[in-house]
């Protein structure tokens, strides 16, 4: 198992026969793990926290979905590996999620470089998000998109911060057109310090 090496190799599968006939329950276990990995923050903002398991469980999922074979995996590799924490950071699919189609576009057209203003804070001390590069998520027009993939980069002292029961962690957004900060719960820090290692 590559659990350990932070990475989701071929051998790390489940076998396609096997998983499509327990996907339900698969798919169970992966709700429950990822329930304490999940922070809302104001009204359209939702952070999900990755992991080994949560990418494990996504390339698993699209392989089954799109069953595209070896060509597929290679693809989803590379593209879900790099958001695998790596044992000093954590990493998160932040989701603008607005249902109405005009309402989501006006919001993203005004948000753009919302990615830049992401941030912990533990202990009163900030740490920035950092967007991942693959793609630019703002348009050169100033749109943002509705999903970012951001790293939070700790230092030793920060991560021992973060996994104290006393010291309380907050996430936020400071953009001009939306600002909101919410704590995390103690469920939310305990699932997330098992990241750093």
């Amino acid at each position: 198992m590559t659990r350990l090496n932070r990475i989701v190799e071929k051998g790390d599968l489940i076998a396609f026969d096997k998983y499509a006939k327990n996907r339900k329950q698969y798919r169970k276990e992966l709700v429950e793990f990822k329930k304490n990995r999940r922070v809302a923050l104001g009204p359209y903002a939702t952070f999900y926290f990755e992991s080994y398991e949560t990418m494990l469980g996504q390339i698993q999922e699209m392989l089954h979905i799109e069953k595209g074979g070896d060509d597929q995996l290679k693809d989803e590799l590379a593209a879900y590996n790099p958001l695998i924490p790596k044992g000093k950071e954590l990493v998160a699919t932040l989701m603008f999620e607005i249902d109405n189609p005009i309402t989501r576009a006006s919001f993203l057209g005004k948000v753009g470089g919302i990615e830049n203003n992401v941030f912990l804070k533990v202990n009163e001390e900030i740490i920035k998000a950092t967007p991942e590069t693959d793609v630019d998520r703002t348009s050169d027009d100033g749109k943002a998109s509705s999903v970012q993939f951001i790293h939070f980069n700790f230092t030793d002292d920060q991560i021992a911060k973060f996994k104290s029961e006393e010291i309380e962690v907050e996430i936020g957004i400071d953009h001009k057109e939306y600002s909101h900060t919410t704590k995390l719960s103690v469920e939310n820090k305990k699932s997330l310090s098992a990241d750093f290692s």
